[in-house]
């Protein structure tokens, strides 16, 4: 991830840049960090997996999930926002939904890798994910093909389970759905 750091940054600084814009835009430990637009597999993937999710919590309403571009607030001070691909609140903690952003740690975070983003996807948001509690932290990898799942245990992310296109996805946070990972990557 390219990053730009001239200054630590504060949350009413984040708050007053421009919406949209070519680049993603995120401060961890108060550096600011943009990343260029997602790839069209990426966008793929990412709709695929909104799309399976979404329909499954229309049927059984377990808590809303979003899509990048929108802000997870973990922390003011330092400064602590990131822009993950896909966001999963369940409803006993939709308080930490605001007009404008998430204020606290979501439940799932899931990152899509691109070559500017994997490095970051794969240290720099595991530690600050696991930092702050989020749950489950799923890194997709569209080279491979996988989706690694980081569950929380303990305050620790341990080892990955880590699942194949062939393969059935099954977590707590979704009770009942089995995730068909052949849906999620494109042919």
């Amino acid at each position: 991830m390219k990053t730009a750091r001239l200054k630590e940054w504060t949350y009413e600084e984040f708050m007053s840049l421009p919406e949209g814009g070519p680049f993603r835009t995120e401060i961890i430990d108060g550096e600011l960090c943009m990343t260029p637009s997602p790839n069209t597999r990426h966008q793929e993937i990412s709709r695929n997996l909104l799309r399976i999710i979404d329909v499954f919590l229309l049927q059984k309403p377990l808590g809303k999930i979003f899509a990048a571009p929108y802000d997870v607030v973990f922390s003011k001070d330092p400064l602590q926002v990131a822009e993950p691909d896909l966001i999963f609140v369940s409803k006993e903690h939709l308080s930490i939904i605001t007009e404008k952003n998430i204020q606290g740690s979501p439940d799932l975070t899931v990152e899509i890798l691109s070559p500017s983003t994997e490095s970051s996807d794969r240290r720099v948001k595991h530690s600050l994910y696991e930092r702050f509690g989020v749950l489950e932290y799923w890194i997709v990898d569209p080279e491979s093909q996988t989706l690694q799942v980081f569950r929380l245990l303990d305050g620790r992310y341990p080892d990955p389970l880590e699942h194949g296109k062939s393969d059935l996805l099954v977590s707590p946070l979704f009770p009942g759905l089995s995730l068909a990972l052949s849906e999620v990557f494109p042919a």
